[in-house]
């Protein structure tokens, strides 16, 4: 299967998570749909395939330095939940993505408005040349990075 094969396949198992985790019913999907206008929060899921080997230290540079940051913005009311995913198998080395995080903004303005996270990150973070290193280490790690943000079917009243 070609890569962009698997893509298709991995993308359309996250819309499918998504549903499924919202309570909706599944059917004939529209693309692209339009936000539910009655719900206002908005998720995004970002996608990471980590390279062969790598992973333990890309989670745990992630669990250092992003996951803090990205918790202060839940604190401070911009997202309200973050949570991470890996997948049950890793297949042969090849999978599409193998680190996940899905961000729930409490509306779409505070997902598209300056995060503050560079203030965040001078807050948390005091040693900002260990910082950096790290953080640039960490997208090291990475064969790929992508974002999706998701638009929630409605299809049931």
């Amino acid at each position: 299967m070609t890569s962009r094969g698997r893509l298709l396949i991995a993308a359309t198992a996250v819309v499918l998570l998504a549903a499924t985790t919202a309570g909706v019913v599944t059917g004939r999907a529209q693309a692209p749909a339009a936000q539910a206008g009655s719900q206002t929060e908005r998720t995004v899921w970002y996608f990471y395939r980590v390279k062969w080997g790598f992973q333990d230290e890309f989670v745990a540079l992630f669990r250092k330095n992003h996951y803090p940051v990205l918790q202060a913005q839940v604190k401070n009311g911009r997202m309200t939940s973050v949570r991470t995913f890996v997948p049950t198998y890793h297949g042969d080395g090849r999978a599409d993505w193998t680190f996940a995080v899905a961000i729930t903004f409490k509306d779409s303005a505070a997902m598209n408005a300056p995060s503050g996270e560079d203030e965040i990150v001078r807050q948390l973070f005091p040693d900002q040349n260990t910082f950096k290193k790290e953080e640039q280490r960490r997208f090291e790690l990475l064969d790929a990075h992508w974002d999706v943000p998701l638009n929630e079917l409605v299809l049931s009243r």
